[in-house]
């Protein structure tokens, strides 16, 4: 950091000068760039800013109008300080005029009151603005190899604006275009009330680089070769040193640098908006520490708002970003602000902010139509009651993935119906199918056993019901566990097990026949038909798709 006005009369050779500020105490804190003596009636035009100047005041005008207009040369080119040292012009004050032009200009204004050498005082200062330089040299290069180790590393937005936050010893936000907040790291502060109201403030902030003494922002530009996608701000107590001014600058660079590393799939959602809900979604299922407070603001500074809403999770099996893409594609679609993000294995989730008065079943119902009519999505949605706080969403989005997973192994396993459309009847052939949107409550029976299904109590329960028909199959002879599944779920109707099964009823008949003599039961009792439901169900929520 360069020395101040304040630093300067500190030193030595100026203190042996019997230093006493005049005028302007409160603008001490100014840079000084260069020390200049400088013995001319018309100085301004030598200078270039920050310059402390030194004079006997031996060539200063005579008259009040000239010492004005000196002042004022003076203070319009930028220089930190004037000290006059008394004796060689003025021997015991300074002119009125003088101190009132300084008074006017708010340039502070010193009189030395001992004589003094003034080479003693450029050699002091030039030292320590020197020293400053180097440090500041250092302290870049230690900055590029920071940031650029991080750029090399492919390192997402959010490692990038923590790391720029721990050097500041500030907060650090990362915004789109669009004033939401991609990534925040707090420095220490309350991320709630750093992000309340975020968006209406930012915009205040107009332009997309440089100091804004309102609100305190040092801003920076981040771009690609598209153009400018978001502004990387740095939260000050007070105005930035040139420390802080290249810090934002390098980050800014690393920030556009990774995206090239990392790659853009076009058929993504934009990298940091992704990153953003990523990491957003991952404290909200519990897969990262969570500050519920703090995730509101950072949810609500997304873009999503959350308050009124009904916060309702979901869950799909599309895996990786592009299926969370899919899902957003689909919420945007429908008009409904979430966060989506990837869950890990074949699962992307959101969870949605339903406004007001919203038909919260018809919103999932088309969802699921978007997802299976434009990306393919085979498998049921799952879904969990809407939250009644944040605290809740881990146990939400495991409820939903249940209901989600359970469904694609009701949907996969032998016997299975096509699946109804949303707000349709099953038809024939259909009551077993899932629907586009399941919940663990509405599985029943299935919701339970799929929670269930790795317990040794109901491996052994399956087994024993269904051993004999497994091992009949596995010998390869007649597949009799799909005759079995579609008699279930007919509920016993053999004309509709048939149809299911494909199969002429006098050999659906002797299928049955060759199913009672391996179970040993009766295939007419209701008490029997339901065990070996309940362990077909138990066996396709373990065995998708066999």
């Amino acid at each position: 950091m360069l020395p101040t006005v304040a630093d300067v009369l500190r030193l030595e050779p100026v203190r042996r000068g019997a230093p006493r500020v005049l005028t302007a105490a409160d603008r001490l804190g100014a840079p000084v760039r260069w020390v200049h003596v400088i013995e001319l009636a018309h100085a301004g035009h030598l200078l270039r800013g920050g310059e402390f100047v030194l004079s006997t005041g031996i060539a200063l005008p005579p008259d009040p109008d000239g010492l004005a207009r000196y002042v004022a040369d003076l203070a319009a080119a930028g220089a930190s300080a004037l000290a006059v040292e008394l004796g060689s012009r003025y021997v015991r004050q300074l002119p009125r005029a003088l101190v009132d032009a300084a008074q006017a200009h708010r340039l502070p204004l010193v009189v030395l009151e001992r004589e003094t050498q003034f080479v003693a005082i450029t050699e002091a200062v030039h030292e320590r603005i020197l020293a400053a330089q180097v440090a500041q040299l250092r302290a870049a290069e230690r900055l590029d190899r920071v940031f650029t180790s991080l750029a090399v590393a492919g390192a997402e937005p959010g490692q990038i604006v923590a790391r720029a936050s721990d050097l500041a010893r500030a907060p650090v936000i990362l915004e789109d275009l669009a004033h939401r907040v991609l990534a925040c790291a707090p420095g220490g502060r309350e991320a709630g009330d750093l992000l309340a109201g975020f968006a209406a403030r930012s915009r205040t902030v107009t332009g997309r680089a440089g100091w804004d003494p309102a609100s305190g922002w040092l801003v920076a530009t981040v771009r690609d070769r598209a153009g400018p996608w978001g502004r990387l701000i740095v939260v000050l107590d007070g105005p930035p040193g040139p420390d802080e001014e290249v810090l934002v600058e390098r980050a800014a660079t690393t920030l556009a640098l990774a995206r090239l590393v990392r790659g853009q799939d076009p058929g993504l959602l934009p990298g940091p908006d992704r990153l953003a809900h990523r990491s957003v979604l991952a404290a909200l299922a519990g897969q990262e520490p969570a500050a519920w407070a703090d995730l509101d603001a950072r949810i609500s500074a997304l873009g999503v708002p959350l308050a009124g809403r009904t916060l309702q999770p979901v869950v799909v099996r599309l895996p990786g970003d592009k299926g969370a893409s899919a899902l957003a594609c689909a919420c945007r679609a429908a008009g409904v602000p979430a966060v989506c993000a990837p869950l890990g294995g074949p699962h992307a989730a959101a969870l949605l902010a339903l406004p007001p008065g919203a038909d919260g079943a018809a919103v999932l119902a088309g969802l699921a139509v978007h997802l299976r009519d434009h990306h393919g999505m085979r498998d049921p949605a799952g879904t969990a009651p809407a939250l009644s706080g944040l605290a809740d969403a881990p146990a939400a989005f495991r409820e939903a993935a249940d209901a989600a997973d359970a469904g694609a192994a009701l949907r996969a396993g032998p016997g299975a119906g096509a699946a109804p459309g949303p707000g349709q009847e099953p038809g024939p052939g259909q009551e077993s199918g899932p629907g586009l949107v399941l919940s663990v409550a509405g599985l029943r029976l299935a919701g339970l056993l799929y929670r269930l299904r790795d317990d040794a109590r109901l491996l052994e329960f399956t087994e024993r019901e269904l051993g004999a028909v497994l091992r009949q199959d596995a010998a390869g002879r007649a597949q009799l566990l799909p005759v079995l599944a579609s008699y279930l779920d007919a509920g016993g109707n053999k004309a509709e097990a048939a149809r299911r099964a494909g199969l002429a009823r006098p050999t659906l008949y002797a299928r049955l026949r060759q199913l009672q003599d391996l179970l040993g039961t009766s295939l007419d009792s209701p008490e029997s038909r339901a065990a070996l439901h309940a362990a077909l169900l138990a066996y396709r929520m373990r065995e998708p798709g066999r």
